[in-house]
């Protein structure tokens, strides 16, 4: 699979190493179901985003190749603590590990 950069990846000159994709998380919920408004305090990071970036295929010690799960592109969901938080002109992404997706929304 071809690794596709984004024009915005390029721009913040980061590419993620093996292993790794770049995910802009989507924005968290400002109000409950029932109506009510959510200080930012409140609110639960979302863990699902948008992959921005994908790095190389990973090798494992074994010596097998573990390829990207995701493209560009793709929307995610990764384990709720997983992946490392990055700011990058103002906007913030996590890293997340391959190991760490759980789903592509469809």
């Amino acid at each position: 699979m071809p690794k596709v950069k984004s024009k915005e990846t390029k721009k913040m000159n980061l590419r993620p190493l093996m292993g790794y994709i770049l995910v802009e998380p989507s924005a968290a919920d400002t109000r409950t179901a029932s109506g009510i408004i959510l200080p930012e305090s409140a609110q639960e990071k979302p863990a699902q985003g948008t992959v921005v970036a994908c790095g190389e295929d990973l090798i494992l010690e074994s010596g097998k190749v573990l390829k990207c799960p995701v493209q560009v592109g793709d929307k995610v969901v990764y384990k709720k603590w997983g992946g490392d938080e990055i700011k990058i002109a103002g906007i913030e992404y996590k890293l997340v590990k391959f190991d760490d997706l759980m789903g592509v929304l469809e």
